[in-house]
């Protein structure tokens, strides 16, 4: 995977710190140790990076281990490190609203640890993880561009290495090993289905795929395709069904016959709509926009002179225009008042994801520098732009290929390995990555019997981080901790 040779002894990595713990959730207590350090990659035998990474481990025989991380491009892991998986979290309101300042860390009820151990890894750029600056000329040809490591397939190989080191350093490569990624890191776990296997050598018993973005192309959708106005479609209908918007559903409608009827409107007259463009007669296309415009509750003249196509920016600041209220992109459920409402385009804060920055940036430092005892002046990078406007597709491709997808690698992945098993989820209410695009995909992916057995796919109420809501996020970990056990008993 790297170009690594023999260790080079002239550069070492800051010093690490690790303290004893005890988990006293409902199944506990459990007893674990907490390591937290860098990793130093090289390349050539030149150190070019330090990966930041946070362990956790009980003992015991037989314990998996499951390599946790956030995607961006620039996410630290610090979202399900703090929000979901570790055995402390950000102490949030029930539901999922975000806390007063500073926020206090609690005992995460929801946390993976009874089942799995777990190592939180914060991609090259985000953490505590730094680029090595190199001063001599020789130095800085050896070991490359610094910022390699802010692209797809560099990426990609500086997990899968890290991953084999850490299994090399404590002797756990008899250990069943998962993969869990959120969002871009969920587009990183598809990835690693097959790299992770083939490349690396690391088998794989089960990988869990959180609000992925699995293909690319769709998050940015044209007047000239369709997917990405088909797969945000019927999350705009649910929630302007929650804020009682729709002119066909209310606030108390179940939420899974205002998505069948979304999902079924929007794979059909729409998608229909969609293709034929102008060629579609004047009446029936009047009573495809009319059906859109009552399921999203925006005025037919609004879908009329967009086409049928409404970006999500578009309908969120749209939906409560007349409240001077902007829903979520994030968790379409949350609304906010729009700070200028006189500008032409939304300039406010997106309400679940820039302001949950603090909360989290808070509760990692505390957890990282006073639990654990981490001892460094690097500032703890929660979700670094740097690395989101850097980041490049760097894979051979021809000018015209569109970026490579993860779901054909994630295909690959489940017919390379017969036991191993995947798990996607999201919340129901997510713009970004809206979980009928994985449904979608999922229907496209032609799995055989075997392979369908092996795949789960569930959905939780709430948003991008719908592990923010105390229900979804006990939901969410009782689903995995019987997806791990059904997958540690595969034959």
């Amino acid at each position: 995977m790297s170009d690594e040779q023999a260790p080079s002894t002239d550069h070492e990595a800051p010093e690490g710190a690790s303290s004893r713990g005890t988990w006293d959730g409902p199944s506990g207590p459990i007893h674990y140790t907490a390591e937290a350090g860098w990793t130093v990659l090289r390349k050539a035998d030149e150190p070019i990076a330090e990966l930041f990474s946070a362990s956790y481990l009980v003992e015991g025989e037989g314990r998996p281990v499951t390599f946790v991380f956030n995607g961006g491009p620039g996410a630290s892991s610090a979202y399900l490190h703090m929000g979901a998986v570790g055995p402390k979290r950000v102490d949030m309101p029930a539901d999922g609203s975000l806390p007063t300042m500073p926020p206090r860390l609690v005992t995460n009820e929801a946390s993976w640890l009874p089942f799995t151990d777990l190592v939180f890894i914060d991609p090259i750029g985000t953490g505590f993880s730094r680029i090595i600056r190199k001063d001599d000329d020789k130095e800085k040809e050896r070991a490359g561009d610094p910022k390699q490591f802010f692209g797809i397939q560099r990426d990609l190989e500086s997990i899968v290495e890290f991953m084999g080191r850490w299994l090399s350093d404590r002797d756990r490569w008899g250990a069943p090993v998962f993969i869990a990624g959120e969002s871009y890191g969920g587009y990183r776990v598809g990835r690693l289905a097959r790299m992770a296997q083939e490349a690396g050598g690391i088998g794989l018993n089960g990988a869990i795929l959180i609000s992925p973005a699995l293909e690319v192309t769709p998050l940015a959708p044209t007047d000239y395709d369709m997917t990405g106005w088909i797969d945000t479609l019927p999350v705009m209908a649910l929630s302007a069904a929650h804020h009682g918007r729709s002119r066909v559903f209310g606030p108390d409608d179940d939420a899974a016959t205002v998505m069948a009827e979304a999902e079924r409107f929007a794979t059909g007259d729409y998608a229909m709509f969609l293709t034929r463009g102008a060629a579609m007669p004047d009446v029936d296309r009047l009573e495809v926009l009319n059906r859109q415009a009552d399921l999203l509750g925006l005025p037919l003249s609004l879908i009329d002179r967009a086409e049928g196509r409404i970006p999500i920016r578009r309908f969120a600041r749209e939906l409560l225009l007349d409240e001077r209220k902007v829903v979520g992109l994030y968790d379409a459920t949350v609304a906010v008042t729009d700070p200028f409402p006189d500008r032409e385009t939304f300039l406010g804060p997106d309400p679940t994801l820039s302001g949950a920055n603090a909360a989290f940036t808070t509760a990692v430092n505390r957890m990282l520098r006073t639990e654990i005892g981490v001892d460094t002046n690097r500032e703890y990078m929660v979700l670094s732009y740097e690395v989101n406007t850097e980041w490049k597709v760097d894979t051979p491709n021809h000018a015209f290929a569109p970026t490579q997808g993860a779901t054909d690698d994630f295909r690959y992945g489940m017919a390379l390995n017969p036991h191993m098993r995947a798990f996607i989820t999201h919340g129901r209410h997510d713009l970004v990555t809206p979980y009928f695009a994985s449904d979608r995909l999922r229907n496209l992916m032609r799995l055989d019997q075997d392979m369908e057995s092996r795949l789960t796919v569930e959905h939780f109420d709430g948003g991008h981080m719908f592990y923010a809501r105390e229900e979804s996020r006990v939901a969410f970990t009782a689903a995995i901790e019987a997806f791990v056990a059904e997958a540690l008993t595969a034959d």
